[in-house]
């Protein structure tokens, strides 16, 4: 089992209630369970059914807000963000492959 300090240190630990969530992000509630419905993120539930969110999911949160706010529809945010956190996975993916073949591995 993880110990404290190694979850706190966790980008997706689910450590943040939806209260402080949305006061992290300066976001409702309610946009919050809209990024849900979007598939944007989807926070953990606890035994009690509550939402948990990791800094990982407040910081995917604060920039659709920011995208919204600035006139971007809900659904294309939601697209946007997922699409250039997808490029920059392919981007990490494949600088490991070259790092690795640079040194010989397979």
């Amino acid at each position: 089992m993880a110990q404290p300090d190694d979850m706190f240190g966790d980008e997706d630990y689910p450590a943040y209630t939806m209260g402080r969530a949305a006061e992290i992000t300066g976001a409702s509630q309610d946009f919050l369970r809209r990024l849900d419905e979007a598939k944007l993120i989807t926070p953990l539930r606890s035994a009690g059914g509550h939402r948990r969110y990791s800094r990982y999911q407040l910081r995917l949160a604060a920039r659709a807000r920011e995208m919204v706010d600035q006139g971007t529809a809900l659904e294309a945010a939601c697209r946007i963000i997922i699409l250039e956190d997808q490029l920059e996975e392919a981007l990490r993916q494949n600088e490991n492959y070259r790092l690795q073949q640079e040194s010989g591995g397979a």
